[in-house]
């Protein structure tokens, strides 16, 4: 009989088998494009389906094969990115060559672009006439041939046909209207609803603004509530309430300073990421819980991003560096565990994670098998890291999950990512009140996506997704547990 770990694993596995079968439907009337496009997305999905469809069955690949798996799949995905890239090269060579025709033929008929441009539709009546007029120089036939300008908010919308690749386009358009207006307007590079390139020009009075002096006096309060709820986090592991005893200050010392340590090395990788791309970040507001110390901490954009890779680079860095230092603490950690270690905690401590419990399944091997293990405080502190990382891993929002989901994939597979874990984390609250209140956080501060970059066309490149796609798997590795007949299997528990 399944259990109801197995039973979940089967159905998401079946969902995504039913998902790459839709896909591949959809991707044949486009070609050899739609077809490398769907097998991208399977040897994106390989490594997952592979693992976890073993894992239903009873089979456990160890933290070696997951590695492999990892590798291969990166590897084919880049192969596959440059045979895309080469055939979509191949596709643009040719249209550009019939619009160069198309183009000469409506010279030969006494019809130029620039009188195209002079007869646009509809003038936003927001941009003065003499600004519009020079935002309309910019544009032209090796760039952006402009046929329509409509109104959009204080600015306008210009659609028309790109003429090369987006991030050059994007530079040299963003450079003319620099040189004409200053820094008067901004101008973004998105997608339609139809699917096709559009040039938004707004107002830079639009920009996300500084943190206000309040907001800092807020994000000072929610630091020290944090280091709060990290000492007492600290006292909860070592059996007593420090509260009720502050002169045992010193013993939670060492464990607290582990876990701020952990949020603060997160933070400082978001910033030299965002420092890296002239990107400005607001002051962190840190998520308080007595539980593990914090959640982690909230990090808004006070500037424009250049573009999609930028978003990609500052997710990831926090939880990359945040996720390296405990994974190291907790491997450290397992090496100094012996008999009269600190603690002593219940073998079943190593089912709450498969990444954990390989982990020490590999250090501690036939120690696992009593009752209570002696372990080093650094197991506990990595432990603590890896789920705080894990869970701003989640795909929903403006967590860092979630940013790296709409870098790879765009708005629209992120704003789906957000619904389906917010209904995911609506489950698995029923049984477990981390996940309610990590739900109720993300419902109430995070659930918005981030808003566009100044180029939103372009895409992270295929090493930027490859490491997008091991960042969820060790999300996932990490908060999924082990069943009970799987960790019986591995030798932990009695």
């Amino acid at each position: 009989m399944l259990t109801s770990e197995t039973s979940i694993i089967a159905t998401i596995l079946l969902v995504a088998l039913g998902i790459l079968g839709w896909g591949f439907y959809r991707a044949r009337p486009f070609g050899n494009l739609g077809v490398l496009a769907w097998l991208q997305s399977v040897v994106l999905m390989a490594p997952w389906l592979l693992f976890f469809g073993l894992f239903a069955a009873g089979i456990y690949i160890n933290i070696v094969g997951v590695l492999f798996l990892v590798v291969v799949s990166a590897g084919l995905y880049i192969f596959l990115g440059k045979r895309l890239r080469s055939e979509g090269q191949d596709a643009i060579l040719k249209q550009r060559a019939t619009e160069r025709l198309a183009a000469e033929s409506a010279a030969d008929g006494n019809s130029t672009p620039s009188a195209d441009i002079a007869e646009l539709k509809a003038e936003p009546p927001s941009i003065p006439d003499d600004d519009l007029q020079k935002i309309r120089s910019i544009f032209g036939i090796d760039t952006f041939f402009a046929t329509e300008a409509i109104a959009y908010q204080e600015g306008a919308i210009f659609k028309g046909n790109l003429r090369g690749e987006p991030e050059a386009i994007h530079a040299r358009l963003s450079q003319s209207l620099q040189e004409r207006l200053g820094e008067q307007y901004r101008l973004f590079l998105i997608e339609n609803i139809d699917g096709k390139p559009v040039v938004i020009v707004l107002p830079s009075r639009n920009d996300p603004r500084p943190m206000s002096l309040a907001q800092k006096a807020f994000a000072a309060i929610l630091l020290l509530a944090t280091i709060g709820t990290s000492l007492e986090a600290a006292g909860i592991l070592l059996n007593f309430d420090l509260f009720s005893q502050p002169e045992r200050f010193l013993e939670v010392l060492p464990i607290s300073s582990g876990i701020l340590a952990i949020l603060v090395s997160h933070e400082i990788g978001h910033w030299l990421l965002a420092r890296r791309h002239q990107v400005r970040l607001s002051w962190p507001f840190f998520l308080p819980a007595v539980q593990i110390g914090s959640f982690g901490a909230i990090t808004r954009f006070e500037s424009l991003l250049p573009n999609r890779k930028a978003l990609f680079d500052i997710a990831l860095a926090g939880p990359a560096v945040g996720g390296i230092i405990s994974l190291l603490m907790l491997i450290l950690g397992l090496l100094l565990s012996h008999p009269g270690s600190l603690f002593q905690v219940p073998s079943e401590f190593f089912q709450g994670s498969i990444l954990v419990g390989s982990l020490a399944r590999v250090v501690l091997g036939s120690a696992l098998q009593s009752a209570l293990i002696n372990v080093h405080p650094l197991v506990i502190i990595g432990w603590l890291g890896l789920v705080i990382t894990a869970l701003n891993l989640m795909p929903a929002g403006q967590l860092d999950g979630g940013r790296i989901i709409q870098a790879i994939y765009g708005r629209k597979t992120a704003g789906r990512a957000t619904f389906a874990t917010l209904i995911l984390l609506g489950i698995v609250s029923l049984a477990n009140n981390l996940a309610m209140y990590w739900a109720i956080v993300i419902l109430l501060l995070q659930r918005d996506l981030e808003r566009p970059s100044l180029n939103e066309i372009s895409e992270p490149d295929d090493a930027r997704a490859a490491l997008g796609l091991l960042a969820l798997f060790l999300m996932i590795t990490t908060l999924l547990p082990l069943t009970p007949a799987l960790a019986g299997r591995l030798g932990i528990g009695g």
